[in-house]
């Protein structure tokens, strides 16, 4: 049964976020017998309270508090109160994911040294390789249940997919299949297998698909060595005189402010959120935010090239039947400079409903073409586009001190501008995939502009140097020995990869060795 831990004892691990990296790491510690308090600023979603519908679920599910957007890229011009389509929920963004769970490719670990200089971008190193985190992903990969490894079998295909392969194939790609998801293909781990429904985003209704909300959450609260504080906002990181951290401000759910005390805090409140903690618990010892002497907290932020195609035929394919990215070409994620660009990317299915088709296909258009286009939404089948984008400085998270939210707290800006590296790669995957639907009989293409980020990464990158990044090669600050960060925002690099199986590789490997640090006492 779940445990309740008194606000004043100082023994527990204070995990603030429970997502892929948060929602994970508290169990793992919980099932190794360390007592841990999660604070998560949603509310409890399970899913027979999932809903079915695009808009009903956003208003359920999403983080809309208010944030602030700057720089280039297409988003802050589109949805500039929304640069980021994530979840504010117990289960965190792993109650919205699609489920495609990939490892990283060992060159990716090594992106300053496989890359060389690329002009205008701040690339360095992973302190960690691919070889470091295989036995991680191992277990990542055994607890997520991800089709196509461990003997399980792919998800089946829908016509989205058949659209798609066919395409793949006629344009001479061989590496094309339903690909590695965490969604159960069979009945296992207590939950059904995938039925098809096609509300992914929405939140699994079935729990086929891997979602800390109904996994590791409940897991780790029946040892009796986790307590979920759903509705519990942070507000600020303590420390004491000597800088170490020691307990955490949080808004409870009626809006009044509590502390918890804390042996060790972990930060897992996704990249935007993990550095506007940090920032805003700026005191006089750390007057430029808590673990901030480098002052890269909040810079590099990443959020993956992305971009979608869309075409119609002659034929319905009806598309939002089924799993909604079971489907990957992974010729395109190689590195091959003679592209124009550095790093690569992949093309998965995906398909939106009339709602966000209607939002996302041409933001704000109206007219023949955008109707038109409406009108066949029976006869179309969609792709996404993910791959590497490079870190910049400037690409960064801010506190907004003329904006706060419902707590008073300053929220954050986003800013991003493109790289040309990130344009580049972005027209030439634009290019193949209209290419991919036009070797089928594509009557019309539609590349559409990037939507609000899901994978959000950097902002407390992870560094062999302290001066170069936040956290060391175990998330741990360099300079707060008793405070972590456990979330994407530790990202050296973004990788090509949707990044949940990497988050959740990390999350594994770092209470394996807060445990055993914990247990020597040197933390």
């Amino acid at each position: 049964m779940a445990a309740k831990f008194d606000k004043t004892d100082d023994s527990v691990v204070v995990i603030i976020g429970t997502g892929a990296g948060g929602g994970v790491l508290a169990n793992e510690l919980a099932q190794k017998g360390v007592k841990v308090v999660a604070l998560e600023a949603g509310g409890r979603y399970l899913p027979e309270d999932y809903i079915n519908d695009e808009w009903e679920s956003f208003g359920q599910l999403a983080w809309t508090d208010p944030r602030t957007t700057s720089g280039d890229w297409r988003v802050a011009r589109d949805f500039p109160a929304l640069p980021a389509w994530i979840v504010k929920a117990v289960g965190g963004t792993t109650t919205h994911w699609a489920g495609a769970s990939l490892r990283f490719q060992d060159h990716e670990w090594k992106g300053k040294t496989t890359y060389g200089p690329v002009q205008g971008a701040n690339l360095l190193d992973w302190p960690i390789d691919a070889a470091e985190m295989e036995p991680w992903y191992d277990l990542a990969e055994k607890k997520l249940g991800v089709t196509r490894t461990n003997g399980l079998p792919g998800l089946p295909g829908n016509n989205n997919y058949k659209v798609f392969e066919a395409g793949a194939l006629a344009l001479g790609y061989k590496e094309v299949s339903t690909g590695r998801m965490a969604i159960n293909s069979v009945e296992r781990d207590g939950r059904v297998s995938c039925q098809q429904t096609g509300f992914c985003f929405q939140g699994c209704k079935w729990g086929a698909k891997w979602s800390s909300a109904y996994t590791d959450i409940p897991r780790g609260e029946e040892t009796g060595n986790l307590e979920v504080r759903d509705r519990s906002h942070a507000a600020r990181i303590l420390h004491d005189a000597t800088g170490k951290v020691t307990g955490v401000e949080y808004f409870d759910a009626e809006g009044t402010l509590q502390m918890q005390k804390a042996r060790i805090v972990c930060v897992a409140g996704n990249s935007f959120e993990s550095p506007r903690l940090l920032l805003n618990s700026a005191s006089s010892m750390f007057p430029d935010g808590l673990a901030n002497s480098s002052g890269q907290v909040g810079r590099n932020y990443m959020r993956h090239m992305t971009g979608s195609v869309y075409a119609t035929f002659e034929k319905p394919v009806r598309m939002w039947r089924g799993t909604t990215m079971a489907g990957i070409i992974r010729d395109e994620a190689r590195h091959d400079p003679s592209r124009g660009f550095v790093g690569g990317y992949e093309f998965e299915t995906l398909s939106l409903g009339l709602p966000f088709m209607a939002a996302f296909l041409d933001p704000g258009g109206w007219g023949r073409e955008f109707t038109s286009a409406l009108d066949a939404y029976e006869t179309m089948a969609g792709m996404w586009i993910v791959g590497e984008d490079m870190p910049q400085e400037t690409n960064r998270v801010t506190l907004n001190h003329d904006v706060t939210d419902q707590h008073g707290l300053p929220v954050v800006d986003v800013h991003f501008d493109d790289h040309p590296n990130d344009r580049a790669m972005r027209a030439h995957a634009y290019a193949q995939g209209r290419a991919i639907y036009e070797a089928v009989g594509a009557t019309r293409t539609f590349p559409t502009p990037p939507y609000p980020s899901t994978h959000n990464l950097g902002t407390n990158r992870m560094s062999e140097n302290p001066r170069d990044g936040v956290v060391n090669r175990w998330g741990q600050t360099h300079d707060v020995s008793n405070l972590f960060v456990s979330d994407g925002s530790q990202f050296t690099t973004g990788a090509a990869e949707n990044p949940t199986l990497t988050i959740v590789a990390l999350a594994i490997r770092q209470a394996d060795h807060i445990a055993r640090e914990m247990s020597a006492r040197t933390i």
